[in-house]
């Protein structure tokens, strides 16, 4: 594995946002009596659905048709259901181009991040792409979609257009989505399975294996840009976001979506560029920090299928994280100031659990600094059984998308995989 190390001494980064200059508040209060306008507009006009844009429904073929079965693999579609009824559609690589999927093929759960859903995984050709990359090293790959994107749009009782569909927060994506997912795919084998995630995926995983859950069904976890502290976090965008109260707002206005292809959500985050100054044309970039490694098509084709929706409740939390510094439940009484936020104690983890946390010294959501403080939490873990790679010219997007993924990290995550068998 290229440039495996631990963190050096850091020092604090300093945001070219300047949060609390007069200029900056004037901008932001425009920002918000714009908002305010747009928002009461919506709210006007919800009923007749003139402004808001949903996805389409989940498509009868889903992804194993749509993407996977054309690149010449077994793909097989499933349904899971939650505990608190969200059916959420499951994908299954059986089989490499040319392969045989016989028995012994060991399992590997793959999890997305916020905004986005299984798609995160093929976006790239065979030889680029994780979930194909698996599939063809003898792994028998499955990619989770969690609650409110294109393939898991449903529930036993609830409508995606009512405002109770989406009360929930990645608490709910822990306690339910991935333990579902989790428990389907280990009866489905019969065996202990591996696990990779990306951003938000990374932070459910830590959150459930904080509290012991699903430790007896996994085998190890590879966490690729690991989200548990935002501190440090440096995306001028997100910052913006975080400090604005932007979740808060739109709470506030009952739009329990946040879709970003939707009208609303795309004038609310024009509003805020405008306002701060932010160059927003490109969007991945001032969100995730500078890629290296991306090239054009994967970024047409990464449009044709992301961002996807997710709760306003996820983007308050972690929200409340940058600004708390700590890894807590939602809040639900945070309009009251009341009640508690209990924090996962991430330092609860097993010391014997293989982990694997690969980050990039240019991403600009999963700061190094903030790594170092999710190190500090493991710091009595088992030398032996946590292994750290930093890779310097990589940013959030690239530990999925760049087209030298593949030896830059993979390898190493199937390396690490055999490792514990």
């Amino acid at each position: 594995m290229p440039q495996v190390a631990t963190l050096p001494p850091y020092k604090r980064r300093v945001s070219s946002v300047t949060l609390n200059s007069p200029s900056f508040i004037h901008s932001l209060t425009m920002a918000f009596f714009r908002l305010l306008f747009i928002f009461v507009l919506f709210q006007y006009c919800e009923a007749a659905g003139e402004l808001y844009d949903t996805p389409d429904p989940v498509r009868a073929d889903g992804l194993c048709a749509t993407v996977v079965d054309p690149q010449g693999y077994k793909c097989q579609e499933f349904e899971v259901i939650t505990e608190d009824g969200y059916i959420l559609a499951l994908h299954r690589i059986t089989q490499g181009r040319g392969r045989d999927d016989g028995p012994g093929r060991q399992a590997v759960l793959l999890q997305h991040g916020v905004l986005m859903d299984g798609m995160t995984w093929l976006l790239n050709s065979p030889e680029e792409s994780l979930a194909f990359i698996l599939a063809d090293a003898e792994f028998d790959v499955w990619i989770a979609n969690v609650r409110g994107t294109k393939w898991s749009r449903r529930h036993v009782a609830l409508d995606p257009s009512s405002p109770a569909y989406w009360y929930w927060s990645w608490d709910e994506l822990s306690m339910y989505d991935l333990t579902t997912t989790v428990d389907f795919v280990f009866n489905q084998t019969g065996q202990k399975l591996h696990y990779v995630g990306h951003s938000m995926g990374t932070t459910i995983a830590l959150a459930a294996l904080s509290e012991r859950r699903l430790v007896d069904k996994l085998k190890s976890a590879a966490l690729l840009s690991p989200v548990a502290y935002l501190s440090h976090m440096t995306s001028a965008l997100g910052i913006i976001a975080a400090n604005s109260f932007t979740g808060e707002l739109l709470r506030w206005f009952g739009h329990g979506e946040f879709n970003p292809k939707g009208l609303v959500a795309k004038d609310f985050l024009n509003s805020i560029c405008h306002a701060t100054g932010v160059d927003c044309y490109d969007f991945m970039t001032a969100f995730t920090g500078i890629n290296c490694c991306l090239n054009s098509s994967s970024i047409d084709y990464f449009l044709q299928f992301e961002p996807q929706p997710t709760s306003v409740k996820t983007l308050v939390q972690f929200a409340e994280i940058y600004r708390d510094g700590v890894v807590t439940r939602y809040h639900d009484d945070w309009r009251l100031g009341s009640g508690t936020t209990a924090a996962y104690d991430i330092s609860n983890i097993p010391r014997d659990f293989p982990l694997l946390l690969s980050y990039g010294g240019r991403d600009s959501l999963t700061a190094e600094e903030d790594v170092q403080l999710l190190l500090n939490d493991l710091r009595d873990h088992e030398k032996d059984k946590l292994r750290l790679q930093l890779v310097e010219e990589y940013a959030h997007m690239d530990f999925v998308m760049a087209v030298n993924a593949k030896s830059v990290v993979y390898d190493g995550v199937i390396e690490f995989f055999k490792r514990q068998s």
